[in-house]
């Protein structure tokens, strides 16, 4: 795994309908490959779809996947005091966010979140969960002509970079899902690969999906994998099946999520490279979350589909955490895929 592209990857701000700065950096690392002019291209959604030539011939179609937007904030309203009024983009847990440093707009003016004291709560109150609604967004102005001098409506409110090294092995980001799977994508994209094969960077996964599904029909795939981040609940007040994955026991190989039941001769294959190859692997205890596996399926003919995620604590949050040595997992499952998707009878 290349932490330090990683580490730029999630330094990048881009929401879903907003993946520009994503897109480019991805674009201009292409760039710098031996690739012929016609193997990249950029659909009317901005999903960038990739054709690689390998030494053989593919048997069969295989599409690899991962999403380029994040989760973030819109403004939606400047109140007369200069505070911006906003909402999710993306699923958000509001108490996740309050009190964080945020930047906000094109020239990334520091913000804060804010919300009403404890001391002006009432009893019940405060044994209620905070909701977005009852959030603000402080920027230093104090009226709403000083505000819409600098921001707008529609402009992003973007949790603040802070990729680094942190604990004993592990990563902290935000936005590793999904650039995570980007940079999984890049990684193969630059070897030699022992078989043809189609890469789909896509956008708007984190608000229903919607550029997956394009990039399938293009592309038309017999087999779809998908890299994705994934959530653990391995926390202190969770036991049994609620933990869903766990942080150090490899890469997750789902069998059912919420929104898809994935290929069970793909997952069993995934999990025999793992064995065979060394690779610690783990599959999801709980029906819990989706990606862009869903809308892949279903596309256009239709297409057998695998996911292979990181086990990440604190998902959609500012600051999200995963082993490095799951996510080594996972590269090493990917490129092992690569040939063993082609040469297996499935």
């Amino acid at each position: 795994m290349n932490w330090n592209e990683l580490k730029t990857l999630c330094g990048l701000c881009g929401t879903s309908g907003r993946e520009h700065a994503v897109r480019d950096y991805i674009l201009a690392e292409l760039k710098k490959l031996p690739l012929p002019e016609d193997a990249v291209q950029v659909d009317r959604l901005d999903n960038v779809l990739v054709h690689k030539k390998g030494a053989s011939p593919a048997k069969k179609r295989v599409m690899f996947s991962a999403h380029m937007d994040e989760v973030a904030l819109m403004v939606m309203a400047v109140n007369e005091d200069g505070s911006l009024l906003f909402d999710m983009v993306g699923g958000v847990n509001a108490s996740a966010v309050i009190g964080r440093q945020v930047q906000v707009g094109k020239d990334h003016i520091n913000g804060v979140i804010g919300c009403k004291p404890v001391h002006l709560l009432s009893k019940e109150a405060r044994k209620k969960p905070a909701e977005m609604s009852a959030l603000y967004c402080d920027i230093g102005t104090s009226s709403k002509e000083e505000t819409l001098k600098l921001v707008q409506p529609g402009d992003i409110i973007y949790f603040c970079e802070n990729a680094q090294d942190f604990g004993d092995g592990s990563f902290v980001s935000k936005a590793i899902d999904d650039r995570f799977g980007c940079a999984i994508l890049l990684s193969l994209i630059r070897s030699d690969l022992p078989y043809d094969a189609d890469f789909a960077f896509v956008v708007q996964e984190e608000v229903g999906l919607r550029g997956s599904g394009v990039a399938a029909r293009t592309l038309d795939p017999d087999i779809a994998v998908v890299f994705e981040a994934t959530t653990a609940a391995d926390l202190p007040d969770s036991s049994g099946t609620e933990r869903v994955c766990e942080l150090g026991k490899g890469a997750v190989i789902s069998l059912i999520d919420g929104r898809t039941v994935y290929d069970k001769a793909l997952y069993d294959l995934g999990v025999s490279l793992c064995e065979r190859g060394g690779i610690r692997w783990q599959t999801k205890s709980k029906i819990a979350g989706g990606n862009d596996a869903g809308a892949i399926q279903n596309a256009g003919r239709g297409a057998r589909v695998m996911a292979v995620s990181v086990p990440c604590r604190y998902l959609h949050a500012p600051c999200s955490v995963i082993r490095k040595s799951d996510a080594e997992d996972c590269e090493k499952l990917a490129f092992s895929l690569v040939s063993a998707l082609q040469e297996t009878a499935l």
